[in-house]
């Protein structure tokens, strides 16, 4: 597991055994599905089987399994109530697991590992777009803290053990996802699988209006999971560099253009109203992917498809009636 002199300058998934940490997630499901255009055999451990958070169980894990490549997209994510409402939940578990497995790679031989960060894991007051050399440059956002500072630990634990030790680890700072295995609950969703339910509802009770938080002009990125599932491929097979780099999609779109194409997409036909005295989160939140872009790699799924994919998924949830009651109004998460 080396990173530099004697690395090679490209790794065949093909033939290894790939580990995802987390594959029953966003993330780790769109990998996995990606891998399976691979030719690689991928190795799985459900929650049930594996406790990421018990160092000797992973350590057992991983000399038993001996993956050759792991992806660790596993961690316990939350919207802005739960993360403020469990701060130590979300600083241990995610410190620990990314922890856990760096260290068993390195102690077991594995050849690479791809860490996953976050962009909302920058300073708050980020100047835009965002470079990744902004990281710890400033405050977090309070409301996610004990995240923010997991996940930079994790990043950093891989930076180091390359430095020190020479290991092959890359890590990779998505911008805001959507996509299969999204979440629509009424309370937790983020803002994409919120308004298109929102919208839907609307549609169907022949509501006149969508009320949503805030004035609509915050600007968002938004990236198809199953494009970071390439971008994790593509940088796992040709890219060396320990150092953070940016994945996104380059394109903004605000909250009120992103709530217009939602209600093309599901048929509405009302009015599109904006609650001004809701706060409207951070204004801006772009990421500088000329790193990415000067590699060769370009997102391919636009976001108009990308909402009608995921309107016909919440029309298959809503089919099989697993949604939960719908809220009057929707609010904009930092994500």
């Amino acid at each position: 597991m080396r990173n530099g002199e004697g690395a090679s300058p490209r790794l065949d998934l093909a033939g290894r055994r790939v580990w995802v940490a987390g594959h029953r997630g966003l993330v780790g499901s769109a990998i996995v599905r990606r891998l399976g255009r691979s030719g690689c055999t991928v190795l799985t451990a459900p929650r049930e089987e594996l406790d990421l958070v018990r160092q000797a169980d992973v350590e057992a894990w991983v000399r038993r399994n001996r993956p050759e490549v792991i992806f660790i997209a596993a961690g316990k994510v939350g919207g802005i109530m739960a993360n403020s409402t469990f701060p130590a939940d979300f600083l241990y578990e995610n410190l620990m697991i990314n922890a856990n497995i760096i260290a068993a790679a390195h102690r077991f031989g594995v050849e690479k590992v791809v860490v996953l960060g976050s962009s909302c894991i920058y300073p708050r007051d980020s100047a835009q777009p965002i470079v990744e050399e902004a990281l710890l440059r400033g405050a977090f956002e309070p409301t996610n803290e004990g995240y923010a500072v997991a996940k930079v630990a994790a990043l950093k634990l891989g930076e180091f053990f390359a430095r020190q030790h020479g290991c092959r680890i890359i890590g990779l700072m998505p911008t805001n996802l959507y996509g299969p295995g999204d979440n629509f609950d009424a309370t937790t969703s983020h803002v994409m699988p919120a308004l298109i339910r929102r919208f839907d509802e609307a549609v169907q009770t022949g509501a006149p209006s969508v009320t949503i938080w805030g004035s609509g002009t915050p600007l968002r990125e938004f990236l198809h999971v199953d494009d970071l599932a390439e971008a994790c491929v593509f940088l796992a097979e040709t890219h060396e560099d320990p150092a953070p780099i940016n994945v996104g999609s380059g394109e903004e779109v605000s909250i009120g253009d992103l709530a217009r194409l939602i209600a093309g997409v599901t048929g509405f036909r009302g009015t599109i109203e904006f609650d001004r005295g809701k706060p409207d989160g951070t204004p801006r939140k772009k990421l500088d992917t000329t790193r990415l872009a000067a590699l060769g790699w370009r997102p391919r799924i636009v976001l108009a498809d990308g909402i009608r994919e995921m309107h016909d998924i919440w029309l298959a949830q809503q089919a099989r009636g697993t949604a939960a009651a719908a809220p009057s109004a929707i609010s904009v998460p930092a994500r």
